[in-house]
């Protein structure tokens, strides 16, 4: 392993790439940690002009983002055939290696996770430059789940060697769109393809397309359109089936037009699971002690105080329907009303006792003690006999809505 690269003093090897070797640096100047990414320049001297012409342009325009979702470009350098980019150091873990834990996260944090990429590539088209090869190794998430893209600008780089060689541009095979496939000029909208690829395979744990080599994988990107993610994740919603669709369209007019438009539709998406989630939860969370809680216990004495207002269930309202009929209307109605009731005619004595049990009937109940006969059938009809025909046909209205209201309570009790 070296030990620097111009000023910086290599600390320890990171990783290797398909350009180089990826080292954790210090930079001594200001006594910071850094990351050195390295590009091996050992080509034919025409390459290596163009290569490293176009290696520093690339740097230097993706040195200028400056963007919460994007890595940090502090210098770019060369030592004799390695051209080397050094960035911020980040801690935390590659996508991929997350993606290969072989652990599907929540949806939640899949649409949190790729809103920021798309922030963040929003971010950088607004500024002119095109990432170019999006994929999970080019996304580090922190340990507090902030999202950062590296590689800016380098993909073209890697392409521009590799078309030399071969006669093909070289990318992420399963991450590139339907344009790069083909070799056509591409745009912002093909970096969007590549996160909608990323998406997918957060979503479902395996990308939408895959093949036994290049140009299968190449056949699938152009010809298959790959099933919803709901049908392999059901815990999906249709709107996130949408949103994958309309990113992975190969129409590129069909696609999001824009990565901020993507970014927004993921946010709103997200918002909606979050609040659905505090809204209504799950039946299966709900514990035996909760359960107990919402259901009054049946041997409760006491009501709980927000119950619900309702008559006690050793209420008759039949019966005191037909008391009150006893009292007030004729003999004959009062028997139709015992036969509609199929209860017996009450007596002066159940109508006492009955009355005792309510402030109300007590009232009653004075006021037949204070008569100097008992009570009879003929009495109440003489006593029904006096009132007027429109009285008594306001005590029917009375007592049939009284009825009423009593089977409707039943009812809904």
């Amino acid at each position: 392993m070296i030990s620097n690269l111009g000023r910086y003093e290599i600390i320890s090897e990171l990783g290797q790439g398909a350009m180089g070797v990826v080292y954790k640096a210090l930079d001594p100047l200001i006594d910071r940690e850094v990351a050195i990414k390295t590009i091996n320049l050992g080509l034919a001297l025409e390459e290596k002009e163009e290569y490293e012409g176009r290696f520093y342009q690339e740097a230097k325009a993706a040195g200028r983002l400056s963007h919460p979702n994007i890595v940090t470009i502090f210098d770019v350098g060369k030592s004799g055939d390695v051209a080397y980019i050094a960035m911020e150091f980040l801690q935390g873990k590659e996508l991929r290696d997350i993606l290969n834990e072989g652990k599907t996260l929540p949806v939640e944090q899949i649409l949190d996770i790729v809103s920021q990429v798309a922030s963040g590539i929003a971010y950088a088209h607004e500024n002119g430059i095109v990432h170019r090869d999006v994929k999970p190794s080019n996304i580090m998430v922190g340990a507090d789940g902030h999202v950062k893209i590296t590689d800016f600008g380098i993909a073209r780089m890697e392409s521009a060697s590799v078309r030399t060689q071969t006669g093909m541009v070289l990318g992420s095979p399963k991450y590139m769109s339907p344009e790069q496939v083909t070799g056509k000029l591409i745009d912002q909208r093909s970096d969007i393809f590549s996160l909608g690829v990323v998406l997918y395979e957060m979503l479902t744990d395996k990308a939408p397309f895959v093949g036994e080599n290049v140009n299968a994988i190449m056949y699938q990107t152009l010809n298959s359109i790959p099933p919803p993610p709901s049908s392999v994740n059901q815990a999906v919603p249709d709107m996130l089936n949408f949103i994958v669709a309309k990113a992975l369209a190969k129409g590129l007019e069909d696609r999001y037009q824009s990565a901020k438009d993507f970014a927004s539709d993921l946010r709103a998406c997200r918002d909606n699971l979050v609040r659905a989630a505090t809204i209504t939860a799950p039946k299966s969370l709900l514990s035996l002690a909760d359960a107990t809680a919402i259901v009054p216990r049946l041997d409760q004495k006491e009501e709980p105080e927000t119950a619900t207002l309702r008559l006690s269930t050793a209420f008759d309202s039949f019966g005191a329907t037909l008391r009150l009929a006893a009292l007030t209307a004729s003999s004959e109605e009062v028997e139709n009303l015992s036969k509609t009731f199929k209860m017996v005619r009450p007596n002066i004595d159940e109508i006492n006792r009955a009355a005792s049990n309510s402030a109300t009937a007590a009232v009653t109940s004075v006021k037949l003690a204070s008569l100097s006969s008992p009570i009879t059938s003929d009495a109440l009809e003489t006593d029904s006999s006096k009132l007027s025909p429109d009285k008594k046909g306001m005590i029917l209205i009375i007592i049939a809505v009284s009825v009423s209201v009593a089977l409707v309570i039943a009812i809904l009790h």
